[in-house]
C-alpha cells in the first residue's frame, strides 16, 4: 500500500486534498472544524495511482485529479474499470502463488510422507523437501517409520497402575494369573498402517491381549510363573505377528517383555504359603535323595561283599568236599590193597587230630579197674623246657668242640627226656604189636 502511495493515517495533513495539496472537501472551513475525509475522493486517488503504476491514461488524456483547465464545465467521471481489473489481477496472482506454495512440505529423517489424491493414496515420499498439488486436489501425511513404539498391556506408565481387565487371565489348570507386559514394535508399511487401521495402537493392544490369553490358556500356572516365562513371551510375539500380518496392519513386532507375572493380590498371601510349602517339600525331597545316595551305595557294596563271601565259601566247601571225596577214593584204593595198615594209619591220624587240641587224657585199661591219667599239658610244658635245655646243651657242646678234647658224657638231664619222647611216640613197635593183636 505504501508503494501504491495510499496513506490511510488519520494524521495525514492531505486528507481531502487533491494532487496539488489543495483542499477540496474542506474548502472554506476553518482549521479544526473540518469533517471526516471524503471516501469517494480517496477511492479516486487510489485508482489514479493504480493507473499511473500500470501506465493507463484517462480517456480525455488528462491525469490531473482537479479541474481540466478548460472552460470550467463539468468533468466526466473517472474511469474505474481498468484499475479494478488490474487490482483483481494482482490479487489473483498473489493468491495463486500462495496456493501453489501451500503444496510444499518437508519430511524429516526417519519419516515417510504419504500423498493422497482426492483422499486416495497416490504415492509415498522420502525425507527432504517435497511438493504436491495443493488442496483440494492432494493432501499429505507424515509417518515415523523408524520410531520404536511401545504398547502397554495390564498397566499404564507404571506397573503399580494396574489395568485388571487386561492383566487377569485364566490358565490351563483353571487358575487366575496376573500378567503385565509391554510390546515394542515399529512400522514396516506406512500405507497399510494408515489405511487398514482405524485406531492403530488400540489394534496392537487388542491383538497382544488376545495372543497372550491364548498362550497362557494352554499352559499350567507354575509353568507360566517360573520356568516358562521366556517361552510364553516368544510364543506371544510369534502369534501377534501372524495375526497382524493377516490383518495387513503394516506392523513389525520387535519384542514382548513380561514386566510382572504373579497371582492376583487377593490370594497372594495364600499363594506365598503354598510356594513356601512347595519349597519345603523340595528341600525334604533333596535331603531324602542325598541320604539315599549315601545309604544305597553302601548297601549295594555290602550286598556285593556278602555275595562274594558266600560265593567264596561255597567254592571252598565244594572244593573241600571234592578233595575229601577224592581222598576217600584214594584211601579206599589203598585200603583194598592193605586193610590193616590203612586202618591203623587212619586211626593214628584221627587220634593225632584229637589229641592236638586236648590237654588231659583219661585211659581206661581193660585188665584193671584203675584209670590212667595223662597230664598232657604238663608233659608238653616239660617237653618244651627239655627242648630248651637240649638247645643249650648243643650250644655248649659246640663250644666244647672248639676246646681241647676230653671225655664226652651225656648229661643226666637228657635221659628222662628221651624216655618221655619215647612215651610220646605213638608209633612204637610195642603199640603196633598190641593193636595188631587186637
Amino acid at each position: 500500500m505504501k508503494r501504491l502511495g495510499v496513506k490511510l493515517s488519520l494524521n495525514d495533513p492531505r486528507w481531502g486534498s487533491g494532487k496539488d495539496n489543495k483542499p477540496q472537501a474542506n474548502e472554506g472551513k476553518k482549521p479544526g472544524e473540518g469533517g471526516p475525509p471524503d471516501m469517494e475522493q480517496l477511492w479516486r486517488d487510489f485508482n489514479q495511482r493504480l493507473n499511473n503504476l500500470f501506465g493507463q491514461k484517462r480517456p480525455n488524456g488528462n491525469n490531473n485529479n482537479g479541474n481540466d483547465g478548460g472552460d470550467g464545465g463539468p468533468r466526466p467521471g473517472p474511469d474505474l474499470s481498468g484499475g479494478m481489473r488490474a487490482t483483481a489481477g494482482a490479487v489473483a496472482v498473489v493468491v495463486a502463488l500462495i496456493w501453489l506454495a501451500s503444496g510444499s512440505f518437508i519430511v524429516q529423517e526417519g519419516q515417510t510422507g504419504v500423498v493422497y489424491t482426492f483422499g486416495k493414496v497416490s504415492h509415498t515420499t522420502g525425507s527432504g523437501f517435497n511438493w504436491r498439488w495443493p488442496y483440494p486436489f492432494q493432501s499429505d501425511e507424515t509417518v515415523k517409520v523408524s520410531q520404536m513404539r511401545v504398547v502397554e498391556i495390564g498397566y499404564r506408565g507404571n506397573i503399580k497402575n494396574k489395568q485388571t481387565r487386561e492383566s487377569l487371565m485364566l490358565t490351563d489348570d483353571e487358575n487366575i494369573i496376573d500378567i503385565q507386559f509391554a510390546v515394542q514394535f515399529k512400522l514396516k508399511d506406512p500405507v497399510a498402517w494408515l489405511m487398514n487401521n482405524r485406531d492403530e495402537e488400540d489394534t496392537v493392544r487388542q491383538v497382544a491381549e488376545t495372543s497372550i490369553r491364548e498362550i497362557v490358556g494352554k499352559n499350567k500356572m507354575d509353568f507360566v510363573l517360573y520356568e516358562g516365562r521366556d517361552k510364553v513371551a516368544f510364543e506371544t510375539q510369534q502369534l501377534m505377528q501372524q495375526i497382524l500380518d493377516r490383518y495387513a496392519s503394516g506392523v513389525l513386532i520387535s519384542t514382548v517383555t513380561l514386566q510382572a507375572v504373579q497371582p492376583p493380590e487377593q490370594v497372594q498371601s495364600a499363594f506365598d504359603d503354598a510356594v513356601k510349602a512347595g519349597q519345603d517339600r523340595e528341600r525334604q525331597k533333596n535331603e531324602g535323595q542325598a541320604y539315599a545316595n549315601d545309604v544305597i551305595p553302601k548297601a549295594r557294596g555290602t550286598a556285593s561283599r556278602l555275595l562274594q563271601e558266600s560265593e567264596a565259601y561255597r567254592s571252598m566247601v565244594v572244593e573241600n568236599a571234592t578233595g575229601n571225596a577224592s581222598r576217600f577214593k584214594q584211601v579206599l584204593v589203598e585200603y583194598q590193597k592193605a586193610p590193616g595198615v590203612t586202618r591203623d594209619r587212619m586211626y593214628l591220624d584221627t587220634m593225632q587230630q584229637i589229641f592236638a587240641s586236648a590237654s588231659k587224657v583219661m585211659v581206661d585199661a581193660k585188665t584193671g579197674s584203675n584209670l590212667l591219667y595223662l597230664p598232657l599239658d604238663k608233659l608238653i610244658a616239660q617237653a618244651a623246657a627239655t627242648d630248651a635245655q637240649a638247645a643249650a646243651a648243643r650250644a655248649a657242646a659246640q663250644a666244647a668242640a672248639n676246646a681241647p678234647p676230653a671225655a664226652a658224657s651225656l648229661p643226666n638231664d637228657l635221659v628222662p627226656s628221651v624216655e618221655v619222647n619215647r612215651l610220646r611216640d605213638p608209633r612204637s613197635r610195642e603199640a603196633l604189636r598190641d593193636r595188631e593183636s587186637r
